[in-house]
């Protein structure tokens, strides 16, 4: 059986500061996901890590636990995946003062 897969970019050319996130998706179908993050610039200061976000409705939203390192140069990727994560996803991260990154945000299904 061939499984369906789906790709979404979720965020382009997207500055990121202070507190950060994605659109949601809602994917409840797919057993797997797979955040990339790429930076399109050179970051400016410190990078955190971004984590996962789970929602039931969209709306309301915890850490689902998996977290990864923001890229810290120009074309730098990070990736981070999830598993057992209900409907709703999406990738939050909260930079410090001071700090920014140009993004791009792709969220891989299957």
């Amino acid at each position: 059986m061939l499984r369906e897969s789906f790709t979404t970019v979720l965020t382009r050319n997207e500055t990121w500061r202070g507190d950060s996130a994605t659109e949601p998706v809602e994917a409840g179908w797919a057993s797997e996901a797979v955040f990339f993050v790429r930076a399109l610039r050179t970051p400016v200061g410190p990078m955190p890590d971004v984590f996962v976000e789970i929602s039931p409705d969209g709306m309301h939203w915890v850490r689902e636990g998996a977290s990864v390192a923001m890229p810290t140069q120009e074309n730098g990727v990070a990736a981070v995946r999830a598993a057992h994560f209900g409907n709703w996803l999406r990738l939050r991260g909260v930079l410090p003062e001071g700090s920014e990154c140009v993004v791009l945000v792709t969220l891989h299904l299957k």
